[in-house]
Parts: C-alpha cells; sequence; structure tokens
C-alpha cells in the first residue's frame, strides 16, 4: 500500500517514526570520524550500545540500557515474548506500531495479549506516538534475529546451568509444563517416524543388495569360465538395469504429484461417501485395526482414526506418503502408522488387521489394476471376520448419441485446415475418450455388464465377456457406448454412489467408446452385442476391451 491510499493519520505517524529513526542514524554517522556509511550491522551495534537509548519496559518502570535486554526481561518477568507475539498476531509495521502505543496510553497487563487470539487495538489513535520512543525505533524484522539468537543462548545457559548443578529444580507455570510436554510428545513422535523410515530404508537396501547379487550370479562367468570376461559388459549391465528398475515406477510417480490428490480431495461424491461410510458406522471401527491399502495424502486413514480406530496402518509406494506423514503430525494424530512401499513387498506390524479401506477405483473401475493389491490385502492380512471397503463394485453400459462431440471427436480428422488428415481416425478410435457426458444424450437403458463382490472376487475378475441387449429410447443417431461404475458400502449405515451420467459428476467421469460411424437407431430397438474386457498383456495395468456389435468388431486400449 503506498502512503498516497493509507489515512492522512496514519501516514504522518509513519513518517514521523522514520524520522525518528533517520535522525538518529544521521546523528551517529555525523559523530563518526570515518565518513563512509554504517552497514546494518553497525546500526544494530550502535542501538544495542550502552551509549545508546534507554528502553523502558513495556509493562513496568525498569529501564534498559539495551533493548535485548528488555526484550529478554518482557519474557521472564511478564511472560510476554515479542518475538512469539508477532507470529501469533501476523504483525506488520502498522500494527506493531498501534501495540506499542497502546500499551502506552491504555497500560493493559501483559496476560490480555496472552489470553487474545485476534488483535484488540486496531485503532487510528494508536498510530501517534506520545514521546519519543526507542521500542518504535526496532526494525520489526529484527525479531526473527533476535529469538535465533536469544533460543542459542538459551541453550547454552541452559546445558551450563545442567552441567554446574544436575539437581537443581526448576519451577514452571502449569501452561509452561503443558506446553513443554507437548513439544516433548511432537519430538518423540517425529524421532519415531524417522526411526521408521530408517528402518525401511535398511530393508529395501538389503532387497536391492539381493537382487543385485542375485543377478550377477545369473549373468557374470562362474569361477573358470573367464575367457569372455569384458566383451559382453554392456549386455551385462543393461540386463542389471532392467532387472533393477521398478516396472510400476511410472505409475507410483503419477501419484507424486499434488494436482492429482487435489482432483480426488475435491471430488466431494467420492470423498464424502467415504467419510460417511466410515463415521456413520464408527461402532465397526472403534478399538480395530485398519489397514488403508493405497493411503495417499491420509484421507481414509484419519476418517478411520477419528472413528475411534485403535490403529492404522496407511501404506503407499509414491512419494505422496511422505506429505501424508506431515498431515497426520500437524492434526496430532498418533495412531497412524505409515509405511512406504508395494503392499506385496512389504511386512505390517501386524499379523492380520479388523478392516481394509481403499480408494483403488481407477477409469471404467478397473483401470490401473490396483484392485490387485486389495485382493492380497484381503487374502493374507484380513481377519475372517473382517470387513472390507467398499464392499462391492458394478460397471455399466449404455448407449449415446452426442452428434456434436462425435464431431469434435472423430470427424475432425477428415478436414484438419483444409487437409485430409482422417488416416488419423482409426488409431484415435482405438482410444476410449475420458470425459463428462451429458444425460440427454443418454439413449438406451443401462446393462450392468460385471460385479465385484470384493470379499469374493479374485485378481482374475479383470477378464470377463457380457452379453448385452440396450433398449434404445428414442429415434437418434447412435455415436458410441459409454461405460461407468457404481460402488457400494454394505454397513449397517448404508453409503453407496455413482459415476452415472445422470449423477453429479466425479473425478472418474465416463469412458466413451466411439464408432467408426454414427448409427441410426429407432425407438424401441434391441442393440445386440458382446463386450469383452481383458488385461493388457503388455502392461499390467492397462485394458484391453472388444465390443461386437453391428457386424463389427470393435477393439480399444485403456493404457
Amino acid at each position: 500500500m503506498s502512503d498516497d491510499e493509507i489515512p492522512a493519520l496514519c501516514a504522518n505517524n509513519i513518517n514521523n517514526n522514520n524520522e525518528i529513526k533517520n535522525s538518529v542514524k544521521y546523528l551517529i554517522n555525523n559523530s563518526l570520524e570515518d565518513e563512509d556509511d554504517l552497514d546494518d550491522e553497525d546500526w544494530e551495534e550502535m542501538l544495542n550500545d550502552d551509549d545508546s537509548f534507554d528502553t523502558k519496559c513495556l509493562f513496568c518502570e525498569k529501564i534498559f540500557s539495551q533493548i535485548t535486554l528488555a526484550i529478554d526481561h518482557l519474557k521472564i518477568a511478564h511472560d510476554f515474548d515479542l518475538p512469539e507475539i508477532k507470529l501469533k498476531f501476523n504483525l506488520d509495521d502498522y500494527f506493531y506500531i498501534k501495540m506499542i502505543n497502546y500499551i502506552r496510553i491504555e497500560k493493559p497487563d501483559a496476560k490480555k495479549f496472552l489470553d487474545a487470539n485476534e488483535i484488540f487495538w486496531d485503532d487510528e489513535k494508536y498510530l501517534k506516538p506520545l514521546e519519543s520512543e526507542s521500542w518504535l525505533m526496532m526494525d520489526l524484522d529484527d525479531l526473527t534475529t533476535i529469538q535465533d539468537q536469544q533460543s542459542i543462548k538459551d541453550n547454552q545457559s541452559s546445558n551450563a546451568s545442567l552441567t554446574k548443578n544436575l539437581t537443581e529444580t526448576i519451577t514452571l507455570t502449569v501452561d509452561q509444563f503443558r506446553k513443554l510436554q507437548g513439544i516433548i510428545n511432537d519430538l518423540t513422535n517425529q524421532l519415531k517416524e524417522k526411526d521408521d523410515l530408517l528402518h525401511q530404508a535398511s530393508l529395501d537396501i538389503d532387497v536391492m543388495k539381493s537382487s543385485y547379487r542375485n543377478l550377477l550370479e545369473q549373468h557374470l562367468p562362474m569361477n573358470g569360465d573367464d575367457e569372455n570376461v569384458g566383451c559382453d559388459n554392456k549386455n551385462i549391465n543393461s540386463k542389471i538395469t532392467a532387472g533393477l528398475t521398478d516396472p510400476d515406477a511410472g505409475y507410483f510417480n503419477t501419484y507424486s504429484h499434488f494436482s492429482i490428490h487435489h482432483d480426488m480431495l475435491s471430488d466431494q461424491i467420492r470423498t464424502l461417501s467415504y467419510k460417511n461410510a466410515i463415521l456413520n458406522n464408527s461402532n465397526i471401527f472403534r478399538d480395530k485395526v485398519v489397514l488403508d491399502v493405497g493411503c495417499g495424502t491420509g484421507i481414509l486413514s484419519m476418517f478411520a482414526s477419528q472413528a475411534g480406530a485403535k490403529e492404522v496402518i496407511a501404506i503407499d509406494q509414491s512419494e505422496i506418503i511422505y506429505s501424508a506423514m506431515d498431515i497426520v503430525r500437524t492434526n496430532r494424530i498418533t495412531n497412524i502408522k505409515f509405511i512406504k512401499d508395494r503392499l506385496e513387498d512389504a511386512k505390517l506390524p501386524c499379523e492380520k488387521v479388523d478392516a481394509i479401506i481403499s480408494e483403488w477405483m481407477g477409469y471404467f473401475l478397473l483401470f490401473e489394476g490396483m484392485i490387485d493389491s486389495v485382493i492380497y490385502a484381503r487374502k493374507n492380512y484380513l481377519k475372517p471376520n473382517g470387513i472390507m471397503l467398499p464392499s462391492r463394485c458394478n460397471i455399466s453400459l449404455v448407449g449415446y448419441g452426442d452428434v456434436q462431440r462425435y464431431n469434435e471427436s472423430i470427424t475432425f480428422w477428415k478436414n484438419v485446415y483444409g487437409y485430409d488428415m482422417s488416416c488419423m481416425q482409426n488409431e484415435v478410435l482405438k482410444e476410449p475418450i475420458i470425459e463428462v457426458c451429458k444425460p440427454e444424450y443418454v439413449l438406451t437403458n443401462a446393462n450392468i455388464i460385471a460385479n465385484f463382490d470384493l470379499m469374493k472376487v479374485d485378481s482374475d475378475c479383470t477378464n470377463f465377456a457380457y452379453d448385452f441387449e440396450l433398449i434404445v429410447k428414442r429415434d437418434a443417431q447412435l455415436t458410441s457406448l459409454v461405460g461407468y461404475f457404481d460402488t457400494f458400502f454394505e454397513l449397517p449405515n448404508h453409503v453407496e454412489f455413482t459415476t452415472s451420467p445422470f449423477a453429479k459428476p466425479t473425478h472418474w467421469k465416463q469412458v466413451i467408446f466411439y464408432l467408426p460411424q454414427m448409427v441410426n437407431v429407432k425407438k424401441d430397438e434391441v442393440i445386440k452385442g458382446r463386450f469383452i474386457c481383458r488385461r493388457d498383456r503388455n502392461d499390467i495395468r492397462g485394458l484391453i476391451f472388444t465390443i461386437e456389435y453391428f457386424n463389427q468388431v470393435l477393439k480399444y486400449a485403456l493404457n
């Protein structure tokens, strides 16, 4: 804000205070024999010199020759920590000046500042000082430096005192004791987390060493068979590199980016469904051990903790888990244990858990293949009477006819700035489109083409086929088939959500399988066909689709 934008009274008094500072600096500069300008360190030294200005305590009549001594006195005698007060109220220069003048005029007790949670001296009259005030000659930014120096001094003093007399008794107020106890607990939790991470890193290094040794044994010549040593080093190195490369590194790195977590957390349909399912059934989670598979930012783990879980084990291979640790620590949640690893490779701190929660669903439900990890968790860690959340999912298919979007996405290639690029069309058609579909363009009823009971399915569930029959609701042009999924939390307080075009959009949107040409359909006509889903052999997290209808066999790949 410029001086022109500040009220006149504020501007005048700020200028007055700056003039005081500049005048003092000018007098000191002219008193020095050396005509060189004072740098900042010289200026701070002059302010703290015994011959400089006296500083009167803000809350009593004591006078100090150095402002740093006055700051120490405020903290010790009045429990008024000026650097902490600055942080607590986020003081800028204007509010700092108002605070000093408020204290001088109103003479409040220091406790009033300690008890308050917001600024209570915001009045223009406090911008005008009563007299020359040494507290206003100090730059507000210097408080941070003073605080750091004081911390070093306090530590040195404390160490010296402990060394001199270990039996000396220190008296603390209840508030000071609680604050100290909180700091100790925070540090203890941080140390425990660091120990856990170091232990995990040690285990990872051991695994890497073992893998490296195994590869060397497989590819390097045995003793006595060294006639070709050195001739095939490049081939050996390439094999070792390939063996140590994580095929899922790209997948987990995707979830290291914050934008994807923002999208998921902003999806209220998704996040509130989990929250309601957990918190509205808190009796199921109370005093239980919960496993959160693919925990991400830890939001589901925190819901489980809030519901009364005894312990939550949160596992994720992505780097986002380090942010999750910070989030949990910031919110002072102490019963969540994080493990950075792939679930299939990890060693959990317990043999069995009471509940498994996971937001594993991808586009078309199955894309990304995270369901495999959830099934592995169920088979290896879930107690016989345990629960899975979500409990059940299904996939549905409808006929769709948005001619405008079809022309924008498919017909587009026939004339691109006057050039025929229709050779691109066949390749474009092989890629399903992920976008929000408009309900007014849904032309048929829905067929549920796959059901998944999470307590029963195995990892082959991604491979399925279904013979569909879609009944047309009105005369139109069919441009595509659209797939979406529903999710169910089958608990005493039931929760479910859908990603249907007729519901509020989610970050999963819908999956569109475009036809090579639009097809005219009539009301009550039955569109018959076969939908086949298979896991991509070349990309375990991808899907290959084959749709047979209108005497065509159309193939699509989602990867």
